[in-house]
């Protein structure tokens, strides 16, 4: 539950920043549920995330009523 509040408040403040016409930004839009699924909270909801995943050339697909990022398992960061 912690990271999922994290993450808001980080996508949140990017949002600002945008807003305030700063350009860089954190990418918070790249930052998914598990099992590759768009968060709901993030400012916009899940079409503007899926609009900004679409821009990097991601594909995103309904599954039941919810989004999700098709392979993106190839996407994830190797640590």
């Amino acid at each position: 539950m912690t990271t999922g509040i994290f993450a808001w408040i980080a996508a949140h403040a990017a949002e600002e920043q945008k807003q305030n016409g700063e350009n860089d930004i954190t990418p918070y839009w790249r930052t998914l549920k598990t099992g590759g699924f768009l968060n709901e909270k993030y400012p916009g909801g899940t079409e503007a995330q899926k609009r900004l995943l679409e821009l990097e050339g991601h594909t995103v697909v309904r599954k039941g009523k919810k989004l999700v990022v098709l392979n993106y398992e190839r996407s994830l960061a190797q640590i």
